[in-house]
């Protein structure tokens, strides 16, 4: 009798095939080459962290986070994102040494979906921390590293787009008078539901001048220049200092000759919270979400009692390659070695000669296969070693010859 989900998978899981392995590999190697020459230092972190720590300084929903017992009885979680961790690493194990510290990872990280809807539970993210520079010249660094390996992984048809959350929070705030109101609208900024915000901005009771406002706010989004009008809709300090560090930016971002590849979006807002400053994602013209991003996170330190300026990226690996449009190409061995027992010894020496030349073999008792003919067919070149003296293709005949 079959058990109940011997074949299924939990909600959000999924498997990956060696021709889809194949391909996140390369893109996976493409990516850290670029990032290293640019002097980040590879950096591991536990798949299991504490609740108390991780948990909660990662600014996941509680709902999304994976939850385990120790045998203590302490709470674990599924790490749900690198930051968090890193920055317990920069502030303990870390914490003595130079900055500004430039670290990188490649690691898998998990959230839980209430239902299936598409959407992973786990997810491969490749990303970079600056921790310890506080100056505009980290955020453009980050930006330009994140669109330079893009590029190098081979995507072009790309943009970034620039926010500051700072931006975002004190304008709502400073019309909306307190933050429960700020937040709701906030929510459809981040779900980019714009109908719903202009709706309940008419409901709300505003003078014309804020109004018109909050509806100004949904426009400003395009090239540098929009800055300009930006400036029109702020009033607070704390405001026209966001946009003096977008200014700062934009100058960091035009030394790199940026200005074809990035926008100004000052209605984005991001999935994590611990964001303070900049942030950015990054759209591909094959996706109609986010691939990747980031932004200045100056406070997460601070919840492991050492407060210290940081800033990143991180890029998902699976939508890459899917926004990538790479085929999948059939995972295929050079040569295959199909002998029989009393010829083991040769079929071995010449798997070792052929693997000393950089090729890949596959050594195969032809008593362990079903269909000769159908099993042959997966490799370039076949070498019989079957019976004695050369018998029955005794000779290392290729199958293509």
């Amino acid at each position: 009798m079959t058990k109940p989900f011997m074949f299924e998978k939990p909600v959000g899981m999924r498997d990956t095939l060696p021709e889809l392995y194949s391909l996140k590999q390369q893109v996976r190697s493409t990516i850290a080459t670029e990032v290293a020459k640019w002097g980040y230092a590879p950096i591991e972190t536990p798949t299991l962290e504490f609740y108390d720590t991780i948990g909660t300084a990662s600014a996941t929903s509680d709902t999304q986070l994976f939850k385990l017992l120790d045998q203590q009885g302490n709470t674990l979680v599924l790490r749900p994102d690198m930051t968090a961790p890193i920055a317990r690493i920069a502030a303990s194990t870390l914490k003595g040494t130079e900055r500004p510290a430039r670290l990188t990872y490649d690691a898998s990280v998990f959230r839980a979906q209430q239902r299936e809807g598409g959407k992973p539970a786990e997810f491969e993210q490749v990303g970079v921390e600056l921790i310890g520079d506080p100056t505009a010249s980290a955020d453009g660094e980050v930006i330009a590293l994140m669109i330079a390996a893009l590029k190098k992984a081979g995507l072009s048809n790309f943009k970034v787009a620039i926010g500051h959350i700072g931006f975002v929070n004190t304008l709502l705030t400073e019309i909306l008078g307190n933050e429960e109101r700020a937040g709701t609208f906030r929510r459809y900024l981040y779900e980019k539901n714009y109908v719903g915000f202009k709706r309940d901005v008419d409901q709300l009771p505003l003078s014309s001048i804020d109004r018109r406002r909050l509806h100004s706010l949904l426009s400003l989004r395009g090239g540098f220049g929009i800055l300009n009008e930006a400036e029109a809709l702020i009033e607070t300090e704390e405001g026209r200092k966001s946009l003096a560090d977008l200014y700062k930016l934009v100058d960091v971002l035009k030394a790199y000759d940026l200005e074809d590849s990035v926008i100004i979006d000052l209605n984005l807002v991001m999935h994590m919270s611990y964001y303070t400053g900049m942030v950015f994602e990054a759209y591909s013209d094959e996706l109609g979400f986010p691939l990747g991003g980031g932004g200045r996170y100056d406070e997460l330190l601070s919840k492991f009692h050492r407060p210290e300026a940081a800033t990143g990226f991180a890029v998902r690996l699976d939508l890459l390659t899917e926004a990538l449009g790479k085929s999948k190409e059939d995972v295929t061995i050079s040569n295959a070695i199909i002998y029989s027992n009393e010829r083991r010894k040769e079929a071995m020496k010449t798997a070792d000669t052929l693997r000393n030349e950089g090729q890949s073999v596959v050594m195969q008792d032809v008593m362990g296969i079903r269909d000769l003919d159908a099993y042959s067919k997966q490799f370039d070149d076949v070498h019989y070693l079957i019976g004695k003296n050369g018998t029955n293709g005794g000779g290392g005949v290729d199958r293509n010859e």
